[in-house]
């Protein structure tokens, strides 16, 4: 049951991943780059898990890639207000 639920969140993760792909193919804005990128470092971590390396979420590599994945988020946020010269 776990790895299925871990491919649905990592299948999901990868299909929003490919919709901030195509607004930012549109716009070039760097906020759906970073946006692309986070949710794609989020579904190979589960894809990861689920092939059995990993099954905790406790272990600190987890910690550290989320750590990157949401500050990605927090750069795209900062970069999109910050202001313009």
């Amino acid at each position: 049951m776990n790895e299925a639920l871990l491919g649905a969140i990592a299948m999901a993760s990868f299909a929003v991943g490919l919709f901030f792909l195509r607004y930012w193919l549109a716009s070039r804005d760097r906020f759906f780059l970073f946006l692309m990128l986070s949710f794609w470092i989020e579904a190979a971590t589960r894809v990861y898990m689920a092939a059995g390396h990993s099954w905790s979420e406790d272990e600190p590599t987890q910690y550290l890639v989320r750590l990157l994945s949401y500050g990605l988020i927090l750069a795209a946020i900062w970069d999109k207000n910050r202001p313009r010269r």
